[in-house]
C-alpha cells in the first residue's frame, strides 16, 4: 500500500504526534509499504528532513503557546486533501486539537480519502468530555461526577467533595490538568485549564490507574499504570522515560479485568467509534471501575499503552499498524 502518515499538526500534543509518526513509519515500511510523512501543519516531509523529524523526542512539557502560534501562522491544514489524494490510506498519527476532534476527519471524508481511526462524529463525541460523560451515564457506564465551568468552592465541596480534578474539557495527554486538594487552589487550577478552552471539574477517584485497548470491536489486554503514589498520570509521567511502570496484563482479579474489557467495548460503541480506541479507568478501593475517558487516537509508539495492550494478546507493533490500515480500508469501502 501507499500510505501517508499524517502527524504533527497545531495542537499541544504535537510532540506526542511526532513520536507516534517516528515509530509507525518504520513499522509500516518493515512490512513493505510505501510510506510518506505528511505534517498536517506544514505539508509533505521531504527525505532530507525526515531523519531529523523521526529522531525527535517528546519534551517533558507540551509546546509553548508562542511555539504553537508560530506553527498556526504558517499552517497548511486546509491544503491537506490535495496532499493526500493519491494515497491508498492515511494513517492518523495526530493527537489532540483538530486532528482528533473530528475536523480533519471531516476534511478527509469530503475528499473521499480513507483514513485510520474513528469518523467525525465519534471523534467529536470522545474529545468533548462533558458530552461523552453524559452518554456514558445514559448507557449505564460508571464515570465520576462532574461540573462544567468554574464553580465556587462551596458548590464544588457540596456536589463533588475535595479533592477534585480540574482539566480542559477537550484536551488529551493531561494537558492543563490539576489535582486540587484544597478548595483555596481552585482559582489557580481554573486559570491553568481555562487556557485551553472550557473547564470541567471532576470528582477525584483515588485508586489504581487501569487502561484497556479496543481493536475491531473487541477488547485487548487490560493494563495498569503504576505511578508510585496517588497523583494522576501526568504529561511528564507519560513521556519522560522511567517515570512510571506499566504492566500488561494487569494483576487484577479475573472478574475485574473482564468488567474493564466489557466497559471499554461498551464505551467504544456508545461513542460510535470505529476501528480502535483506548479507555482509561480508575479502580477504587472497593473494586469499582470508573471510566475517565476514551481516546480515539491514542499514542502509537511501541511502548504506548494501546500497542502494549495489543502486544499482550499476541499482536506486535507492525501487525497492529497493518491491522489498523486494513480496518480503515474496510470501513471506507
Amino acid at each position: 500500500m501507499r500510505i501517508a502518515v499524517l502527524f504533527g499538526g497545531e495542537s499541544e500534543e504535537r510532540d506526542v504526534s511526532i513520536a507516534s509518526a517516528a515509530q509507525v513509519t518504520p513499522a509500516l515500511r518493515s512490512l513493505g509499504h510505501d510510506v510518506v510523512l505528511v505534517d498536517a501543519a506544514r505539508g509533505v516531509v521531504l527525505a532530507d528532513r525526515e531523519e531529523r523529524i523521526l529522531g525527535a523526542s517528546v519534551s517533558i512539557a507540551p509546546p509553548t503557546e508562542l511555539e504553537l502560534v508560530t506553527i498556526r501562522g504558517t499552517s497548511r491544514i486546509m491544503d491537506l486533501s490535495a496532499s493526500l489524494v493519491d494515497f491508498d490510506v492515511v494513517f492518523m498519527a495526530l493527537h489532540g486539537g483538530r486532528g482528533e476532534n473530528g475536523r480533519v476527519q471531516s476534511l478527509l471524508e469530503i475528499a473521499g480519502i480513507p483514513y485510520t481511526g474513528s469518523g467525525p462524529l465519534g471523534s467529536a463525541l470522545a474529545m468533548d468530555k462533558d458530552i461523552s460523560k453524559r452518554l456514558f451515564r445514559v448507557a449505564g457506564i460508571p464515570t465520576p461526577h462532574w461540573i462544567m465551568g468554574s464553580p465556587d468552592a462551596e458548590t464544588v465541596e457540596t456536589h463533588l467533595g475535595i479533592p477534585v480534578i480540574v482539566k480542559p474539557a477537550s484536551q488529551g495527554s493531561t494537558v492543563g490538568l490539576t489535582l486540587v486538594r484544597n478548595s483555596a487552589d481552585l482559582a489557580a487550577a481554573y486559570a491553568v485549564a481555562g487556557q485551553y478552552g472550557e473547564v470541567i471539574v471532576e470528582r477525584y477517584i483515588a485508586g489504581r490507574e487501569i487502561t484497556v485497548g479496543v481493536l475491531d470491536g473487541g477488547a485487548l489486554a487490560v493494563g495498569e499504570i503504576l505511578l508510585g503514589g496517588d497523583e494522576p498520570f501526568s504529561y511528564e509521567d507519560k513521556y519522560l522515560p522511567g517515570t512510571v511502570h506499566e504492566v500488561f496484563p494487569a494483576d487484577l482479579p479475573s472478574e475485574v479485568a473482564e468488567e474493564a474489557r466489557r466497559i471499554a467495548v461498551a464505551a467504544h460503541r456508545t461513542l460510535k467509534l470505529d476501528s480502535y480506541s483506548r479507555s482509561d479507568f480508575r479502580l477504587d478501593d472497593s473494586g469499582q471501575l470508573w471510566l475517565i475517558e476514551v481516546n480515539t487516537l491514542p499514542g502509537m509508539t511501541a511502548t504506548s499503552l494501546l500497542p502494549q495492550s495489543a502486544a499482550a494478546v499476541g499482536v506486535d507493533f507492525p501487525a497492529l499498524c497493518q491491522r489498523i490500515c486494513e480496518l480503515a480500508l474496510r470501513g471506507h469501502r
